[in-house]
């Protein structure tokens, strides 16, 4: 029963040696006398021949069998006659004549073609997961992300560090996002929580010595989701001790270059770094984009004194007034401009003021209140020449900027700003804010976590202006996707106390939730930092792919759902009774 070889590793060289193959029947064409089977395994394909001239039996077998039925056979590997020599497959200079032929499991029809490209709705190969990884789009995947996991070990290894197991039970941490919460028998009223990162973990092993962790960590996050995001996840989590940012980000940028390389991309990337602040002034994101330019330019002082209310207000009061030059824009439609204004208003602004300029002049709803002389030096500073248009926005600076990076974006999605050849174009984000107003909360919250130490030239602000506090963190974005982000920590028990205060966490509340943390930091914690890379987000962008979905061996749904087990279900009363559990369900389940 042992196979010789796999499917897909027969080349010309094998010629006149006798094989025993196992696999999937793909493809089978019967021409009357001779049948043809296109054998798949993981590893490829390769074409059988069955020729009664030569020997019946198999010939017989091969008759009944159909797609996807799992057989075995022995033969001889040919070569191909020179005209039928198929140089798109990497077994294309060879066949295998067959001389015995077992079937070793039927199939039945299955509910869509196991092909490149299926056809099928994802709903459906959702449903029918494991037919769905036997397409080779995904099994190449699949194996990419193996080797690249494999990248990912060896290279940390290399640079010194241990990989550490930290638990996947533990207690509910507030840190930004909602806890699956998992029932305990033997404590009746007790939880445990799924870890949304082993942040509190890895800072606890630089704390017991360990210098350098690693981890390929499972997190889990109860939240909505996106194209992006997935209710379970691995992450690429790595703490260091005794260093800077500096660092930190050397270690990460080597782990790409790596990973590039096992990818089959140019392996030598830069890795331009940038402030929050200047992220935002010229790109309207925190995760921006630079593949294209195209950057928001800052024309506060140009309106600054105008007549045109709407900017001169938000000019005193500290805001900013934010533009971004289309090009062409001059022949864009009143329908388009009022999608643009509604996804600025999406955003926080008031509104979006455009201005297109024609060889007759200006044409805007609020040109007679700007006047020639601002349009003019407004053209002058962006550049907005005939035929382009000018898109403004004025509010408190990061809403701003956060609108015409919205804008930004569409436009180039629609305008076919990113280049072709576009590549892969990496920065580094530096210095968040430290915290940020929740509405939801009605206090301040960590914009990263609340573990990120300030900014040592900050600190002192800590009580009296919290909201100017930098901090040291960093983000690694990657085509307008972040890719992780990480800081370096509060080593020290008073600054930690510090952050909790001005997160209107009280010593009480800080201790039940971190207690054991902030005990720790009493033993003499070094300065430490680190990073968590989204690994199911960096195997879909250097695998080309659009959706983790594609890079995930069994993903759940947008309504994170898992069409082929059907779960999240129901338990039985029993279970629950054995839980402590009543549940109190709303009268209508769409509530």
């Amino acid at each position: 029963m042992h196979r010789t070889h796999t499917c897909g590793q027969l080349r010309a060289e094998h010629a006149g040696e006798k094989v025993r193959l196992q696999g999937w029947v793909w493809r089978r064409r019967d021409l009357g006398g001779l049948i043809f089977v296109d054998l798949r395994d993981r590893s490829g394909s390769v074409q059988l021949v069955f020729n009664p001239e030569e020997v019946a039996e198999p010939h017989a077998t091969a008759e009944e069998w159909r797609p996807e039925w799992v057989v075995q056979i022995e033969g001889e590997v040919a070569e191909r006659p020179a005209d039928t020599v198929n140089e798109g497959l990497a077994t294309g200079a060879i066949e295998v004549r067959v001389r015995r032929a077992d079937t070793l499991a039927k199939a039945e029809t299955p509910p869509f073609l196991v092909e490149e490209d299926s056809g099928a709705l994802e709903d459906l190969r959702l449903k029918y997961r494991y037919l769905d990884l036997r397409r080779p789009p995904l099994q190449r995947v699949l194996a990419l992300r193996h080797k690249m996991s494999i990248a990912v070990r060896n290279y940390l290894d290399e640079q010194g560090f241990y990989e550490i197991e930290t638990p996947i039970l533990t207690r509910a941490t507030p840190e930004g996002a909602r806890d699956y919460l998992v029932p305990s028998r033997v404590n009746p009223g007790s939880f445990y929580a799924l870890p949304q990162s082993p942040q509190l973990f890895k800072q606890l092993l630089m704390i017991s010595g360990f210098d350098r962790y690693f981890q390929m960590a499972r997190c889990f996050r109860d939240e909505d989701l996106r194209s992006n995001r997935q209710p379970e996840f691995t992450q690429i989590d790595i703490e260091m001790s005794f260093v800077e940012p500096d660092d930190v980000l050397e270690v990460t940028e080597g782990m790409m270059r790596r990973l590039l390389e096992v990818a089959g991309l140019p392996a030598d990337p830069e890795f331009p770094r940038m402030t929050f602040r200047e992220a935002l002034d010229r790109f309207g994101s925190d995760a921006p984009d630079t593949r294209y330019r195209h950057e928001l330019q800052d024309v506060t002082d140009i309106v600054r004194d105008g007549e045109f209310r709407a900017f001169s207000t938000v000019a005193e009061s500290g805001g900013a007034i934010k533009a971004l030059r289309w090009p062409g824009g001059a022949a864009a439609g009143r329908a388009r401009l009022d999608r643009l204004t509604d996804l600025a208003k999406s955003q926080g602004a008031k509104g979006l003021v455009w201005i297109q300029r024609n060889q007759d002049g200006f044409k805007s709803p609020v040109a007679k209140f700007l006047g020639d002389e601002i349009l003019n030096a407004l053209c002058e500073a962006t550049g907005t020449g005939v035929g382009d248009a000018l898109l403004i926005a004025g509010d408190e600076w990061e809403i701003a900027c956060v609108t015409m990076g919205a804008v930004r974006k569409d436009l180039a999605r629609e305008e076919g700003w990113i280049p072709e050849d576009g590549g892969f174009k990496f920065c580094w984000v530096l210095e968040f804010p430290l915290l940020q107003a929740s509405e939801e909360e009605g206090r301040m919250a960590a914009r990263h976590h609340p573990f990120t130490s300030p900014h040592p030239d900050d600190l002192d602000m800590l009580e009296s202006n919290p909201r100017a506090v930098r901090s040291r963190s960093y983000d690694l974005v990657l085509n307008g996707m972040e890719l992780g982000g990480g800081s370096i920590r509060n080593n020290r028990n008073d600054i930690q106390q510090r952050v909790f205060a001005a997160l209107g966490i009280s010593p009480e509340e800080a201790q039940s939730q971190f207690g054991f943390l902030l005990d720790a930091l009493k033993y003499g914690a070094p300065p430490h930092g680190g990073i968590a890379m989204g690994y199911d987000r960096i195997v879909m962008l250097l695998s080309g792919q659009k959706s983790l979905r594609a890079v995930i061996a069994f993903p759940k749904t947008a309504s994170a759902t898992d069409l082929m087990t059907e779960a999240p279900a129901p338990v039985g009363q029993e279970q629950l009774d054995e839980l402590h559990i009543a549940l109190n369900l709303p009268d209508d389940p769409g509530d």
